[in-house]
Formats: C-alpha cells, structure tokens, sequence
C-alpha cells in the first residue's frame, strides 16, 4: 500500500527495543502490545508491504493519540506520529477508514468546526463591547472548542489581547488539525488554504494560537511565508509589561501546570506558560506535577482517541491526574482539548485555562 508521506526510512529504522513501551499511554492503559509504538511500527509495516489488510489495524494506529513521548523516549530517532498520520492517510487514500473517521470528516467539512454547530464561530464576541480593530499586526485564531463550547475562554483571551491591539479573522474555519490527524488530507487542504487566505488578507504578520492544536498545525502545516505562529503565551510573556498595565498582580494560590503535548513536546513551549504563573503566583506556588514538560504525561484527547475510543481517553485522563500533586488549588493548562479532557476525568481539584487564572488576576 502507497503512504506517500512516510518517511520509509523511518519505518525500518525502529529496532523494536522497546522504550517507546513504557511512555505509551495507550499500552499504559491496555498492556496490549499492538497499542504501543513498537507494535503499532510493526503493524504499520505489514499494511505497507501489504501482508495485513484487515480491519484489525485500525484498533492499533487509531489509539495513538499522537501525543509524542514515543519521539522523545526513541534512542534510534524515530518520529512514531508522522508514521502514524501517514499510515491513517495511506488507509484512507484506499478507502479505508472506522465510521468515527468519516463522521469526523464530514462534521469538519459540512461546518467547518468539529462540533456540528451551525452557528456563528464569533457568537462568543456579541454582547461583550470588544472592538475589533482594522489592519492589525497579530490576530488571535480562536479555535473550535473556544469558539463553540468554552466561549469564556475565548472572551478572556481576546478582553486581553484587544488591549494590544490584536485582531480576528474575518472567516476564520477549522485549522484542519482533526483532518490532518485522521489521515484526510485532501479535506484539510481546503480548509488550510482558506484559512491562508484570511490571514493573508488580514495582513497580519503574527498568528495567536488559542489551542495547542491549532497552534501545532498552524505553525507545521501551514505554508504562511514568514508569518509568526505563536501561543497566546508565548504573546502575553513578550508582551508582559502591557499585561502588568493592565493590572496583572498577585494571587495567593497554589497552581500546579499540564503541558499539552502539542505546544509542548511537539515545539518546545514550557517556560512561557511557568512565566505567567510565577508573575501571579510566585515561583514557590508553582507545584510541578510528577511528568512535567518533554515527559509531561498525555492527557488522552488527541489524535481522534476522545471520538473514536471515549474510554480509553477518560482512562488516560484520570491516569494524568494522577500527577497532579496534593494541595493546589487550580490545575491549569494552555489546551481546550487537554481542558475537556482533565475536566471530564472527574477528578476534585478545578480545571482552567491560563486565561482565566489572568484574568483573576487582573479583575482582583
């Protein structure tokens, strides 16, 4: 079977030592071997030289919520995700995919959101009086889940960058990421090429990011000649004296931080959220899970697992809490995804996103 954007190399390259076995969240949870990266490796191999053409492979390749550990942990330099998207989109350019993919992929390309909703992407914005400036530098890319079900994070977000003179899009849509992810690549190239069209006619020359997935596929899948993609973090801490004018001041909380894997191990960004949290609560008050930054354990939503195989995910989620040290009282994070996610875990202590711990600081 044809995966024209597998590296082949890569597929050989795998030694099955095994390491990749013990950060698996999937095999964590399971103990199966066909859900860890070496046995998925392996799997993927056989579809490629065309000795196993059932559906079988599914349950394998499409429990890697392509969170990235397996990279880090790899001694012989292997990139299990790319390995992973490229075999979900060799089995769809065949005409194999699960019900949950095509469900997907028909949600994203009827409403451009992976949500179904019909409504407006900036319905968060009526009501709230933020003004929308013209010809602005940086525009803020909202994101499905904040624009549609965590439209508090999205109005906090944007009550702050608005102060700096930070835009919209006029028709923003889906990044693509859920597409890319699943193995449609002809669909989110669709969606890719219109959402260049609007920042390029925004004239813009730096993209905010509100999730960690559009931020990663933003920043790795766009072809945006030159134009800075960053996380509203990363924004806020090179912009931190307009943060403090605003009235960013201290809190007396203990908060303890999860990195999402797609801002985090997949393109570096752990010191800037930590900055903002030790401008408002102290560096002391920062109490680190037990996996923190390019080993940060995956929360379960990524990679189309949350759809297509909800306990799995949830168990995952609850494994991270796990982490989660003994007397704080936020857990915060920088990914509506990862948020929904902890959230739906069911665990004690709240929740949030940066935004809002920011915006508690600067309303108190």
């Amino acid at each position: 079977m044809a995966f024209e954007s597998v590296d082949k190399r890569d597929l050989y390259r795998c030694v099955s030592c095994g390491n990749c076995r013990s950060v698996c969240p999937a095999f964590e949870q399971t103990g199966r071997e066909s859900k860890n990266t070496r046995g998925r490796i392996l799997v993927i191999r056989d579809i490629y030289e065309g000795n196993l053409t059932d559906d079988s492979v599914f349950d394998s390749i499409n429990t890697c919520t392509t969170c990235g550990y397996c990279t880090v942990a790899c001694p012989a330099g292997v990139h299990p995700p790319d390995l992973v998207e490229g075999a979900r989109g060799g089995l769809v350019a065949a005409g194999k995919m699960t019900p949950t993919q095509m469900k997907i992929r028909d949600t994203v390309t009827k409403y451009a959101n992976t949500l179904g909703d019909s409504g407006s992407r900036c319905g968060w914005l009526e009501g709230t009086g933020l003004a929308v400036p013209e010809n602005p530098k940086a525009v803020y890319f909202v994101g499905c889940l904040d624009a549609y079900r965590y439209p508090e994070t999205a109005v906090n977000t944007y009550t702050i960058l608005s102060k700096m003179g930070v835009g919209l899009l006029e028709d923003e849509n889906c990044c693509a990421s859920p597409l890319l992810r699943l193995g449609f690549v002809n669909e989110a190239n669709d969606l890719m090429k219109h959402n260049i069209e609007q920042i390029k006619k925004s004239g813009a020359d730096t993209i905010i990011a509100g999730c960690a997935g559009c931020y990663n596929t933003l920043k790795n899948n766009y072809d945006l000649d030159g134009i800075k993609v960053v996380t509203v973090s990363e924004y806020l801490v090179s912009h931190l004296e307009d943060l403090k004018k605003a009235g960013l001041g201290k809190l007396d909380l203990k908060i303890t931080y999860h990195d999402p894997c797609h801002s985090g191990r997949h393109n570096n960004v752990f010191d800037e959220p930590r900055e903002l949290i030790y401008e408002i609560v102290g560096k002391d008050n920062l109490i680190e899970m037990k996996t923190i930054r390019e080993k940060s354990r995956c929360c379960g939503g990524g990679g189309g697992v949350r759809s297509g195989f909800n306990d799995l995910s949830l168990a995952m989620a609850k494994r991270r809490l796990e982490d989660v040290p003994s007397g704080v009282d936020y857990i915060v994070t920088t990914c509506p995804l990862c948020l929904r996610n902890l959230r739906d875990a069911g665990g004690d202590i709240p929740v949030i996103d940066l935004v809002e711990l920011i915006r508690m600081s600067i309303e108190k």
